[in-house]
């Protein structure tokens, strides 16, 4: 059971990083894409599309590092063992491990053979992977939908209605986010074996290789799937853009532009809002409307203030480590490039 985990745990971990491969490759491409960015799920600051993508690759770097872990810490050979207390015939151990590829031997003949935690720790480093993979998939079922439009999956990867012909549906990805309740239902069922068993054997620890076999095979047929249908992605950028320029997720900016010529934030953050609710009510945005109106509310806007509200200008304005600017992206690409070696 160790080396069939070692072999595919390993399998996996190569898979993950395909997936960051292809995802650092888009963030590379769409660097310069604007998009907005959301909490609550209402949109609320401008973000380049890169900086989205590339949250999902520092997820996956933790799943690939968290399986790491698991493998190194399950690379010890119980053989030798036997049925829990050992054996009364002159065997070395050490040389049958390193025969199987092991790089050590388990300390103590009943815990070798009771022990499941390296399938729990493997099972539950699957599903915060599944996590990860639902909760992109969620996004993508947004972006693709009418109201939102941001992205097109390729039609390998979605399917028509059986009655309504204009629909394009994101089977792939809600099929990805249903497998993930399986893989979770594996760690709950294995656990819950495991739960009351005294040691050392017991017949019950005969059920860790349905679940365990179910979850390697639902997580390796979730990636291969993933991997692709991320790669032949279309990104809608103009839908993206018009999306930020609609939601005034660049009113933070405008406050902060009044802040800069010495206004309280308080007066800037209420001036922003009356400046917001005159957009709605003239159907503009706040790159569009006039400087004239701009100067009713306050008279020291400047025509800089189109400068500091342009939605590019304001992401890349984030210059913090880590931030959402164009130079912080392109060092979270390098950096992944670094760690995938």
């Amino acid at each position: 059971m160790r080396m069939y985990m070692r072999k595919k745990g390993s399998e996996i971990i190569a898979l993950i990083k395909e997936l960051i491969e292809v995802l650092n490759e888009s963030a590379e491409k769409y660097t310069d894409v604007i998009m907005p960015g959301y909490t609550h799920l209402q949109r609320a600051q401008p973000i380049f599309f890169a900086q989205h993508l590339l949250a999902y690759e520092m997820m996956l770097l933790r799943d690939v590092s968290r399986l790491e872990d698991a493998l190194e810490r399950m690379d010890e050979s119980p053989i030798g063992a036997c049925a829990l207390a050992g054996t009364t015939y002159d065997t070395d151990r050490m040389y049958e491990a390193e025969l199987l590829g092991f790089s050590g031997i388990a300390a103590n003949s009943m815990d070798a053979v009771s022990d499941r935690d390296f399938c729990l720790e493997l099972l539950s480093c699957f599903s915060i992977l599944m996590m990860h993979l639902s909760r992109f998939s969620e996004e993508l079922l947004l972006w693709t939908s009418w109201e939102f439009r941001f992205v097109e999956l390729s039609d390998s990867y979605t399917t028509g209605s059986s009655i309504m012909p204009q629909k394009k549906n994101s089977d792939m990805a809600e099929l990805v986010r249903g497998k993930t309740g399986r893989v979770y239902g594996d760690l709950v069922s294995l656990l819950t074996v495991m739960k009351g068993i005294p040691l050392a054997y017991n017949k019950d620890m005969q059920e860790d290789k349905e679940p365990v076999f179910d979850a390697v095979d639902t997580v390796i047929m979730c990636l291969k799937v993933f991997t692709p249908m991320i790669a032949t992605m279309k990104v809608n950028e103009n839908n993206m853009h018009q999306a930020a320029r609609e939601g005034f997720i660049n009113a933070t900016d405008l406050a902060d532009y009044m802040v800069k010529k010495g206004l309280p934030f308080r007066s800037a953050y209420k001036i922003s809002g009356l400046i917001v609710a005159e957009c709605i009510r003239s159907g503009q945005v706040l790159e569009t409307l006039p400087l004239d109106e701009y100067k009713k509310y306050w008279d020291q806007f400047e025509e800089d203030l189109y400068d500091a509200i342009d939605l590019k200008n304001a992401a890349d304005t984030r210059t913090s480590k880590g931030g959402t600017s164009r130079a912080s992206i392109r060092e979270q690409i390098a950096l992944v490039k670094k760690k995938l070696g």
